[in-house]
């Protein structure tokens, strides 16, 4: 049986600049950076990074009732902000989305940070849960963005929740364009979700690959710059409508991109430590199950953090899988390193670039890690013929990911 071709049909965002995908756009473009110092964190002892790209504050009561709201922490409040936005991209009908057809692929890291803080506080002085509310657990889940998102739209398909840290969101966009692929859906919403939380930062912050460039948040973090000293976390949600090609096609859809191939391989080398030869092996495997050839490829969307150890290994990898004077550039300058949302914001980012032409450069990359210099490494905005690239997300644990990503003439 012939596979399906999968397209992205819509597009949804809440990022460290705000709500909606155009406010995302308009600051990338514009080269700003939504990170900042977060002063109240000094509190926290031997915390050293104080650094963050969070969610700009507002009020979930004017946007989402109560009804749906009680269940979410903020990352699934982000993710079901996203996802609305991204089914009005589409122009999903409620029909649609009630099919048994449309179904849901939308990652995090964990389940709400903020949340835990709440529970834990409360439970651990005195061992008491009496004055828990019961909708805390369903904040707390692993499950919590894909399971509220469901909630709230009345998906009835299939829901997943992959949990892979930082390559949560690309790793649901791949489950996503298999499950259409194959066709045990024809339409999935798939992304990722995740929150600012100083545990989080924390977690970095033990390993020593946070960024402590606390009183100059502006130019920081560095990807593939010989200063870089780590990463900076942000928060946000991205979702993707993912569609069978002849459905909308038959519908009249809009049609950002196809995806043409999806790599994801583990790494048994180092739980922590990035490995280039499986970073390499991501991107081959998908360019093969693409029937894309390395020299096809017209740019390449690194994950890129800012640690000397990512950045370097990544830059290898990419000289051994590609072209290397393909341009090369990463988002993590511009919104910080979302984590389990990170695929899905930058694919975003990434699917504009292929509709304007134009390669958005790396962020705070003032002076280049000569050991990253074998690749083309992008420090201004250009404009640039793209038709197909690569998007790569990588992760704590031996995870790699990559996507080919295919424009569609009109």
């Amino acid at each position: 049986m012939p596979l399906n071709r999968v397209v992205i049909t819509g597009r949804g965002a809440v990022s460290p600049f705000g709500i909606g995908v155009e406010t995302l756009l308009k600051n990338i473009w514009s080269g700003h950076s939504a990170v900042c110092t977060m002063h109240e964190w000094s509190r926290i002892k031997g915390l050293k990074s104080l650094l963050a790209a969070p969610v700009p504050e507002f009020d979930p009561k004017k946007m989402l009732p109560r009804t749906v709201r009680r269940t979410m922490g903020p990352m699934a409040l982000y993710a079901t902000l996203a996802a609305q936005e991204s089914i009005k991209d589409a122009a999903l009908t409620e029909e649609q989305l009630v099919s048994g057809m449309t179904g849901v692929a939308i990652g995090s890291t964990t389940g709400s940070p903020t949340a835990y803080e709440d529970f834990y506080t409360r439970f651990l002085p005195d061992m008491v849960i009496e004055q828990t509310k019961s909708g805390e657990f369903f904040k707390m889940m692993g499950h919590s963005c894909a399971a509220n998102v469901c909630l709230a739209l009345g998906i009835q398909g299939e829901q997943w929740a992959p949990a892979s840290a930082c390559t949560s969101a690309a790793q649901s966009i791949g489950l996503g364009y298999l499950m259409i692929q194959t066709g045990r859906q024809e339409v999935m919403l798939c992304g990722g979700a995740d929150e600012v939380h100083p545990s989080v930062t924390g977690v970095f912050d033990l390993i020593r690959a946070a960024s402590i460039q606390n009183n100059d948040p502006q130019h920081t973090p560095r990807p593939f710059d010989k200063n870089r000293d780590g990463v900076v976390c942000g928060g946000g949600s991205g979702i993707l409508v993912l569609e069978n090609f002849d459905t909308a096609c038959k519908r009249g859809a809009r049609i950002y991109g196809e995806i043409l191939g999806f790599g994801n391989v583990n790494d048994s080398e180092h739980i922590a430590n990035p490995h280039k030869d499986s970073m390499a092996r991501a991107m081959t495997n998908a360019m093969q199950e693409a029937g894309v050839h390395p020299d096809e490829i017209d740019y390449v969307n690194a994950h890129a953090t800012g640690t000397e150890l990512g950045d370097r290994a990544e830059a290898a990898a990419i000289n051994l899988a590609v072209n290397s004077h393909i341009p090369v550039s990463s988002f993590k300058g511009h919104i910080g390193h979302t984590l389990g949302a990170a695929g899905a914001l930058e694919l975003i980012i990434l699917l504009e670039m292929l509709q304007r032409q134009e390669v958005i450069p790396t962020l705070n990359l003032v002076e280049a890690d000569p050991v990253c210099e074998v690749v083309n490494l992008v420090s201004t905005l250009k404009k640039q013929n793209m038709k197909t690239v690569l998007k790569n997300n990588f992760a704590l644990g031996g995870v790699n990911a990559a996507l080919v990503i295919r424009r569609i003439d009109s």
